[in-house]
């Protein structure tokens, strides 16, 4: 079948009736009809959420076994992949390894979406094996299309060393969803402009990234309540994020939660614990140690500060 066959059969290259006459349109009607549609791709991802949710899954069992989550895409898809792996060393505190973005044509065409870079099978497998994927990591391939030749070359090399994988797409029954194990496909429909994904097919692997590592990320102890407590203070917005998250954990005074942050060597989790559990630094580190970094499961129980907390709200 030729490539402009295959195309026309996407939904997402379809054309959309209600935008017809785009051109003609007002500032205020284009802003309407891109609404709407976003609309209808956030009613698509719901329709989704359990498959995004075994992802989820698939992303705790590689992190805990100490694989990586490796993203595999192309333009669009790729820069949102890139974008999702680049937030989370700040926000959790994790290796940059961690999760990692493959993209068609690497990181020094970071921006170029020329098609040629996405069309060759046998780099999307060469970039798996330049980053030595092992079958504890997980692989989620992700292209709009669901049709990229990059991405299918890199799903089915990591499915061959026994990966897990996964695949998000925004057409339903998707090349690179019948290859990969777990397969996220939002039908997000015909774009407001013909065959633009950067659109609401875009919109919709981007919350379904953000899901992904997120989810991930708390399930392995990232997160208090909802609080960020593995966060990297690496600028001044992040410093005074961590010294708001430590007085909102703990109740202590500016005075005290600085007092704590820098006896604690900037270790949010332990400045909580030492606050909330009474404790010196090694013995809030010991009993983080003791509960593999679940801060929940490292504050006592039966302290007052605890039984305070875990109840708030519920009066």
């Amino acid at each position: 079948m030729k490539k402009e066959d295959s195309l026309r059969k996407l939904r997402t290259e379809g054309r959309n009736p209600d935008t017809m006459d785009l051109d003609r349109m007002t500032s205020m009607e284009i802003c309407y009809h891109m609404h709407q549609e976003d609309r209808r791709a956030m009613a698509a991802v719901s329709k989704v959420l359990p498959k995004v949710a075994e992802v989820i899954d698939a992303a705790v069992a590689a992190l805990q076994s100490g694989g990586r989550i490796i993203y595999v895409g192309a333009g669009t898809s790729g820069m949102i992949a890139l974008m999702d792996a680049a937030e989370c060393p700040p926000t959790f505190g994790v290796s940059e390894q961690t999760v990692i973005a493959l993209i068609a044509g690497g990181r020094d065409r970071f921006g170029d979406l020329s098609v040629d870079l996405e069309d060759h099978a046998q780099q999307g497998e060469a970039d798996l094996r330049g980053v030595s994927c092992s079958p504890r990591d997980l692989v989620i391939g992700i292209a709009a299309s669901g049709r990229t030749p990059y991405v299918i070359g890199a799903l089915r090399y990591a499915e061959s060393l026994g990966c897990r994988t996964a695949a998000i797409a925004c057409n339903a029954k998707s090349e690179i969803g019948r290859i990969a194990k777990i397969a996220v496909e939002p039908d997000t429909g015909e774009e407001v402009l013909t065959g633009s994904t950067r659109l609401k097919a875009g919109t919709a692997q981007k919350v379904i990234c953000n899901m992904i590592t997120t989810g991930a990320m708390v399930r392995c102890g990232k997160a208090y309540q909802n609080l960020m407590v593995d966060l990297t203070p690496s600028n001044e917005k992040l410093e005074k994020r961590s010294l708001k998250i430590l007085k909102e954990a703990t109740g202590a005074s500016d005075e005290r939660a600085r007092e704590l942050l820098e006896s604690s060597g900037h270790d949010l989790k332990a400045a909580i614990l030492m606050e909330s559990g009474h404790c010196t630094l090694a013995e809030a580190r010991k009993r983080l140690q003791e509960a593999d970094g679940i801060l929940r499961d490292a504050v006592s129980p039966c302290s007052p500060w605890y039984f305070a907390s875990s109840t708030a709200g519920k009066q």
